[in-house]
């Protein structure tokens, strides 16, 4: 009797945490005003996948405050802004190809939503990580750290 309490308790204690592990997305936001609802981003190790779900709160069209995000090397996220700057909307301001984005999504205008899946092997490498908005000056606002927790 007294082991079937501890066996269950034991159980419903660990249930949360099991819970927390498995959780390999989250909900991030945009608005007019040039921010994110979060500065960090924690990522199970324990997911081989990770997906940030990004949605525009806000009302104004993607050419005018349009958001996205990209993950890199906070070290990198300087040159990726200027590169993308150049690539234009067309290409969700990212240079094509650019082997320094780890992940980005589409840009997206006020009331639209996006995904973005990135392999966490990625985020275990040459850190630290950072996501950001790459449309032209919204990143001195919209940035955050992205963080790999056990």
């Amino acid at each position: 009797m007294i082991r079937t309490l501890i066996v269950t308790a034991a159980l419903m204690l660990a249930a949360p945490l099991a819970a927390q592990a498995a959780n390999c997305s989250v909900d991030l936001e945009g608005n007019d005003a040039m921010k994110f609802n979060m500065s960090n981003i924690d990522v199970s190790r324990g997911c081989k996948e990770f997906t940030i779900n990004l949605k525009h709160v806000g009302k104004m069209a993607r050419n005018v405050m349009g958001h996205n995000v990209v993950v890199a090397a906070t070290a990198d996220m300087a040159a990726i802004n200027t590169d993308g700057a150049k690539a234009g909307l067309a290409s969700n301001y990212v240079k094509a190809g650019d082997a320094r984005v780890i992940a980005h999504s589409n840009v997206v205008g006020g009331g639209e939503s996006t995904s973005i899946s990135i392999p966490v092997a990625k985020l275990t490498g040459a850190g630290p990580f950072e996501f950001f908005c790459s449309f032209p000056g919204h990143s001195a606002m919209m940035k955050g750290t992205v963080t790999v927790k056990p």
